[in-house]
């Protein structure tokens, strides 16, 4: 399994997309932060404007910190197009291409190539989330410094430096769960078709709707809303209530994790029985 996995990995990074997402990644982090640079104090006077007249601000409150937290908001809702788009090629590319007769027929099982491609696009969506969190976290930092973070939502919080640090840190790896589910819909559509585009759309649509839906305040929509698995992918800012809920946050872990393993039970149930050798 270990050399499918790692034969798996040379394949995705020798394609285009794979760096094109990666270096994606690091262009609109070195965009935002930039911008923030440029005109964030005026940023941060306008997103506070309505606090000002109850509330003295002082100090230096545009850090690095700000700025990791400002991006994961950010880029969590754009990254899953660039993931998708690696991991809609992993099985409908090399179908396509007809490369996937050629190691169909070799001594390893469905199942493992299979189990092998899924493995590896999982640790591709780590590796995207890792390196969105050292670019945002050491630029943003090398940048702006280090200070303490405040944050709205439906109440004003303030985090000293020292209890910052390790909020950001398990937002991202919390994002990883999350990240994943995408990657397994995508693969799942992947082993469906024979076309890679078709899985970046399938995915995308998806995730759209589901969001939408979620928004919207009607007595149906709440209802299914707990199936929905972006309710759970956006429960990272739960790390930055006073007190984070760790009952919600197991929760959420678990429906992520099951989604990625449905997700994974579909693809090889499905790939199985693929006519790929005809």
């Amino acid at each position: 399994m270990y050399s499918l996995v790692k034969i798996e990995l040379l394949k995705m990074f020798a394609r285009g997309r794979t760096y094109i997402a990666l270096g994606a990644i690091l262009c609109i982090v070195f965009a935002i932060l930039l911008a923030l640079y440029i005109d964030g104090e005026n940023f941060f006077q306008f997103q506070t404007q309505n606090l000002r007249d109850s509330f003295l601000f002082e100090g230096h409150l545009l850090n690095g910190y700000l700025a990791s937290y400002i991006i994961l908001t950010a880029l969590l809702v754009h990254i899953p197009f660039l993931i998708a788009l690696v991991a809609g090629e992993m099985v409908a590319g090399e179908s396509a291409a007809g490369t996937l007769r050629l190691i169909l027929i070799r001594q390893a099982s469905r199942t493992e190539v299979l189990s092998a491609k899924f493995i590896a696009l999982m640790l591709y969506s780590v590796l995207m989330v890792l390196l969105l969190a050292a670019s945002t976290m050491i630029l943003g930092v090398l940048l702006f410094g280090k200070g303490d973070l405040f944050v709205v939502r439906d109440t004003i919080c303030v985090f000293n430096s020292e209890d910052t640090t390790w909020r950001l840190l398990s937002a991202f790896a919390f994002a990883i769960p999350g990240m994943g589910v995408v990657a397994a819909i995508a693969f799942m559509f992947s082993v469906f078709s024979d076309n890679s585009i078709t899985p970046v759309i399938l995915t995308m649509v998806i995730i759209i709707a589901f969001m939408i839906l979620s928004a919207i305040n009607l007595s149906l929509f709440k209802a299914v809303k707990p199936l929905f698995f972006t309710t759970y992918m956006n429960n990272w800012r739960l790390f930055f209530d006073e007190v984070p809920n760790t009952g919600k946050l197991l929760t959420s872990l678990g429906v992520l994790v099951l989604h990625i393993f449905i997700c994974f039970g579909i693809s090889l149930w499905k790939f199985r029985s693929k006519d790929i050798l005809s």
